[in-house]
């Protein structure tokens, strides 16, 4: 193999581990949500537009039910982790689980379900 072939074989190497990086990297996208915070159960088997009550979403996420955020446009986000092992998302929801809140952070979107890695979370005001 010439020099020159060496050299073309490289830089396309290159360009697609670069190229493949970007697009595992680029899966998720920033966003910002507004919404409520309400038990995944709830969410879907009782198709609620709003919680119950505060008590009531409590109740069910200290009894283990991981806490969603369902979106005014009735999307239904699962707060994901980005570390490794992944960690439950419950603690950081806690104190808002029955009310509004305002979430920012990385979307990812897998055969129609939604997710999102919380940077910051905040009521809405």
């Amino acid at each position: 193999m010439t020099n020159s072939k060496r050299a073309l074989c490289a830089v396309t190497l290159a360009t697609v581990l670069v190229t493949s990086a970007q697009l595992v990297r680029g899966a998720g996208h920033d966003r910002t949500v507004k919404g409520y915070v309400l038990d995944s159960s709830c969410a879907f088997t009782n198709n609620l537009k709003k919680p119950v009550s505060v008590d009531c979403e409590l109740a069910c996420a200290k009894a283990g039910s991981p806490l969603v955020i369902l979106a005014d446009n009735g999307v239904v986000y699962c707060p994901i982790s980005d570390a490794t092992p992944a960690q439950g998302q419950n603690e950081r929801l806690i104190d808002s689980a029955g009310k509004r809140v305002v979430v920012t952070g990385k979307v990812y979107d897998r055969a129609g379900s939604q997710a999102i890695v919380i940077a910051t979370i905040q009521p809405e005001r």
